[in-house]
C-alpha cells in the first residue's frame, strides 16, 4: 500500500493547506456525517465552545473556514466539537540519556492518514508537526520545545468535548512548558480518553490520561500504550496487545545500558511496531521529538527525515506499507 509523506511550509493558512483541504475534504465530510448530520452539533454550538475553551484559536478558524470558502458544513467540521468517534493506536515513551527524547509510532490505516508533516505559525508560534483532522495535530513540536503525542486511551465511552487532535493543536499554539499543557489538558474538554504525553525543553514530563466522562489524571508516567491505568476494553486491549507493549516499554526504559540509538530501533519492529496494513491497522511512522533542537526526526525502514524548527526543508517521502512474512523481535 504505497502513501507519501509530505513535508511543507506556510506560515500562514494559504494555497498549501487549501490544496491539501481540497483533497481531503471529501473524506473527511463523509467521517464527520457518518452517524447522520443530526448526530454532530449546530455551528452555533461548535462554534461557541470554541470560543469558551479555546478562544486563542478563533481567529485561525475563521481564516480556515474563509479558505475553504464558508458554508455551515465546513464550520462544523473544523470545530471538531463532538465530532465522529475513532480509533487509533499508539505507543510513545519519553527517555532520558545524554538528551531527553520523546518517541512515538503512531499506528492507523494507510488510506486514513492525512500524511502532511506542516510547518506553521499561524498564531505567532513556529511549529513543527502531523496534521490529522485538517488542522489538528497527532505529535509536534513548538519553538520552546514543548513536544506532544497523543494515543487512543482504551474506552469506548464518548462525551461532551474537541477532538484531541485540536486540543493538542491549542497546546502548541499557546503553551512553552509541561505544566502548562497539563493545565489545558485539565480544563479543555475531550470527547474521547486519550493518553497525551508531554515533553518540555527543561526536560520535564508528564503523561495525561484524558476522558470524556471523569477527572483528568496528570502522571509522572513515561510512556503510554493503549489503555489508561487499568484495562477497561478487553477486546480492543487484547487486539492491539496495548499491555505487551507496555511491559517491553517500560523494561526498555528501566534498562541503564538502553541507547538512545537502540531505543529508537525497537520503536521499528515488533511488538511495538505493527505491520496489519491490509487488514486496516499498521504503524505508520516512528517520530522522535528533540525539545533541545526543537527538531524531530521521522523513521521507516529505508527512510528517514529529520526537521526543525529553524532548519525545515519541504520533501516528498514515498512510502510502501507492506506485511512482511515474518518478523523479529529485537533483542
Amino acid at each position: 500500500m504505497k502513501r507519501t509523506l509530505y513535508a511543507v511550509q506556510e506560515a500562514e493558512p494559504g494555497p498549501c493547506w487549501l490544496s491539501f483541504l481540497r483533497r481531503s475534504e471529501s473524506s473527511y465530510r463523509q467521517w464527520f456525517l457518518r452517524e447522520g448530520d443530526a448526530a454532530r452539533p449546530t455551528y452555533l454550538a461548535a462554534s461557541a465552545a470554541l470560543r469558551q475553551h479555546m478562544p486563542e484559536l478563533v481567529p485561525t478558524y475563521e481564516r480556515l473556514v474563509d479558505l475553504a470558502g464558508g458554508g455551515d458544513g465546513i464550520a462544523r467540521l473544523l470545530a471538531l466539537w463532538c465530532p465522529t468517534p475513532y480509533l487509533t493506536g499508539c505507543s510513545q515513551a519519553v527517555l532520558k540519556r545524554q538528551t531527553p527524547l520523546l518517541v512515538r509510532n503512531y499506528d492507523y490505516h494507510p488510506r486514513l492518514w492525512d500524511g502532511l508533516l506542516l510547518r506553521s505559525e499561524w498564531t505567532g508560534t513556529p511549529i513543527v508537526a502531523m496534521i490529522d483532522s485538517l488542522w489538528g495535530v497527532l505529535d509536534g513540536i513548538n519553538e520552546h520545545g514543548l513536544a506532544v503525542s497523543l494515543a487512543f486511551g482504551g474506552r469506548q465511552k464518548v462525551g461532551e468535548g474537541f477532538g484531541m487532535p485540536l486540543i493538542l493543536r491549542y497546546i502548541l499554539e499557546t503553551c512553552r512548558s509541561t505544566t502548562e499543557a497539563a493545565t489545558v489538558l485539565r480544563r479543555v474538554p475531550s470527547h474521547m480518553s486519550y493518553n497525551v504525553t508531554v515533553l518540555d525543553a527543561a526536560g520535564e514530563h508528564r503523561t495525561v490520561f484524558v476522558s470524556p466522562d471523569r477527572p483528568t489524571v496528570v502522571t509522572r508516567r513515561a510512556l503510554a500504550t493503549n489503555h489508561q491505568r487499568i484495562v477497561e476494553w478487553a477486546a480492543y486491549a487484547n487486539a492491539t496487545a496495548t499491555l505487551d507493549r507496555e511491559r517491553f516499554l517500560r523494561a526498555r526504559l528501566e534498562d541503564p545500558a538502553e541507547t538512545e540509538a537502540r531505543f529508537v530501533q525497537r520503536f521499528l519492529a515488533p511488538p511495538l511496531h505493527i505491520s496489519n496494513y491490509h487488514h486496516g491497522w499498521g504503524t505508520l511512522y516512528t517520530a522522535v521529538y528533540s525539545p533541545e533542537e526543537a527538531a524531530v526526526g521521522l523513521y521507516w525502514t529505508g527512510a528517514t527525515l529529520h526537521q526543525s524548527i529553524t532548519n525545515f526543508s519541504e520533501a516528498a517521502v514515498a512510502l510502501n506499507f507492506a506485511e512482511p512474512s515474518h518478523e523479529r523481535m529485537p533483542v
